[in-house]
């Protein structure tokens, strides 16, 4: 692999760690601007939004812009929008500062995995997606529970400078390894006839999957920390182990889908898919119990983003035609789940008083993306 996949990937590392460390921050972010466990967790929608209506904006706005001055300047918006974030004392600024951050991460996330499918032979695309991918999972073994910890230690805050700072050795790689061209042979884009490709029936499909299983992990994974705390009666200085429980699950996930996967569905992911609705059932009724509760949140990272890598790698397949604007649908695929899942999960934990409705939306959403593999074999 190209050396500088690991460059972007180290950026994707420090982004990853600001979209999911929220799980730990949520309640002393509530606590100190005096908002709802709910209201603070909706900063993961926010994120999403942003995500979502950011990757083909910034996709379609970007391509034909030199590579390395889309990159750096995408990674030194995110900067300034942590810092911003990290000294209001308003929520609606921190919500706002939230969207802005997730519309440049997505536009980074877009023009780098454009970049990886170019640097990378075609035979090796998977694994150049799942290396750049790994900066997210790294972020939820590494990142996420320090940011817990430096929450826990030293206020919310502080883990927004954190992020900060680590984004710019990342964005010093980037000026220097960057490459300037506008595109891989300066090749003459059409984004409507890309718009076209990406309107193919398997295309809509592959997103429509990959947004509900990842639906289904965000709609638990935000409320981890809370499902610790108050369900599993955990002190506060469990909830980053937890985390980084299921970072490292999420991390083997990854690992072994990206070894594997070449756009296709094969048998071993299709039995992971079934299984993960058991999984998200198993986590609702042993979250009380310790050891159960740890054990079945690296279980469940694995199969969760073990599946999530396979079918970002099918959404790229099936938009081959699209190589400009694949990367950023396949991001709006993703965060659309990580949108509606909290969403869902904040309905059903609101509705009940119950941490644990989290894992059954999770559970109702697997199942859905079950049923919707087996109606898609049907056809």
């Amino acid at each position: 692999m190209p050396v500088f996949l690991y460059v972007l990937a180290l950026a994707v590392f420090a982004q990853g760690t600001s979209e999911f460390m929220l799980s730990g921050l949520v309640p002393g972010i509530a606590r100190d601007l005096s908002v709802s466990v709910g209201a603070a967790a909706s900063l993961t929608s926010a994120y999403a939004i942003g995500m979502i209506v950011g990757a083909p904006v910034m996709a379609a706005l970007s391509a034909r812009w030199p590579r390395r001055r889309a990159l750096a300047g995408f990674l030194t918006a995110f900067v300034v929008v942590h810092m911003i974030g990290a000294v209001t004392t308003d929520f609606a600024v921190l919500f706002g500062t939230r969207v802005i951050a997730a519309v440049v991460n997505a536009g980074f996330l877009a023009v780098a995995m454009s970049v990886a499918t170019t640097l990378a032979p075609k035979a090796k695309q998977a694994r150049a997606t799942a290396v750049l991918l790994s900066g997210v999972t790294l972020s939820c073994v590494a990142g996420v529970p320090a940011g817990a910890l430096l929450g826990d230690w030293s206020g919310w805050r502080s883990a927004f400078w954190a992020v900060a700072a680590l984004c710019l050795p990342a964005l010093a790689l980037v000026f220097h390894q960057a490459p300037a061209d506008a595109a891989a042979a300066r090749r003459e884009i059409s984004l409507k006839g890309e718009a076209r490709a990406l309107r193919s029936r398997p295309v809509r499909s592959a997103m429509l999957l990959a947004a509900v299983v990842n639906g289904a992990t965000f709609a638990t994974f935000a409320y981890l920390a809370v499902i610790a705390t108050d369900v599993a009666h955990l002190p506060d200085t469990a909830v980053p182990a937890l985390l980084a429980a299921f970072g490292a699950g999420a991390f083997m996930g990854v690992t072994t889908a990206g070894r594997r996967a070449d756009g296709e569905l094969g048998r071993g992911l299709l039995l992971a898919l079934c299984a993960l609705p058991a999984g998200w059932v198993l986590l609702a009724l042993t979250s009380p119990r310790t050891t159960p509760l740890f054990l079945v949140t690296i279980a469940q990272g694995a199969l969760s983003f073990g599946i999530g890598s396979a079918l970002v790698t099918r959404v790229m397949h099936t938009a081959s035609r699209a190589p400009s604007l694949g990367g950023s649908f396949a991001t709006v695929a993703l965060n659309a789940g990580a949108f509606l899942g909290p969403l869902l999960a904040g309905i059903a934990t609101g509705t009940t008083g119950d941490y644990r409705g989290a894992a059954w939306v999770s559970a109702a959403l697997a199942a859905t993306a079950v049923a919707l593999r087996g109606v898609r074999a049907a056809d």
